[in-house]
């Protein structure tokens, strides 16, 4: 069993400016900057097998180059617990129309179920446990105008997630389009 998503992967120099600012809560679980990354679609444990399918699927999906402008910042809760903060992406409907050519190829190839939730592209900075809300809502004012350069994006990726003891690394296991 494989744990897989499609994903942007993001310019080194980029990677580097959201690693400058992953301080300022305490037990956060901070992402490497090797694995920051925007995901596309999350597919999930699969049998390895059905990497193939997945590929052949999502080679199937054109788009231009786009660029794509990380803006903002904001975080996920449940049950009233922030569980991790993120950069957002600047609405963008090449983007978009990207994630849906994807999902209707993974789709259509009977790989995936529909997708419930609403596209909202970001880049998890911190997954929290128990983080403290002061420090949570200090970072998040300190980094809501956080604005970075549009970067090219021409390729897309499906991703693999390598269990280690903790965090998970991610793994590029095909590139779209293929550079031959």
């Amino acid at each position: 069993m494989v744990r897989l998503f499609f994903g942007l992967e993001l310019p080194e120099d980029l990677r580097g400016r959201i690693a400058a600012l992953q301080a300022g809560i305490d037990r956060a679980r901070f992402v490497a900057p090797e694995d920051l990354h925007i995901t596309l679609r999350f597919i999930g444990e699969v049998d390895r097998r059905a990497l193939r399918g997945l590929a052949d699927a999502a080679r199937s999906v054109r788009f231009a180059p786009l660029e794509v402008t990380l803006a903002g910042a904001g975080h996920f809760e449940s049950r009233g617990r922030v569980n991790a903060v993120w950069l957002g992406v600047a609405p963008d409907p090449a983007l978009a129309a990207l994630r849906a050519r994807l999902e209707a190829a993974l789709a259509g190839a009977g790989l995936v179920d529909a997708e419930r939730r609403r596209f909202r592209p970001h880049v998890t900075v911190a997954r929290l446990t128990r983080g403290r809300p002061e420090e949570v809502r200090r970072w998040l004012a300190a980094n809501a105008l956080f604005r970075a350069a549009p970067f090219a994006v021409r390729r897309f990726v499906l991703f693999s997630s390598v269990p280690q003891a903790a965090p998970p690394r991610y793994c590029v296991e095909r590139a779209f389009p293929d550079p031959g």
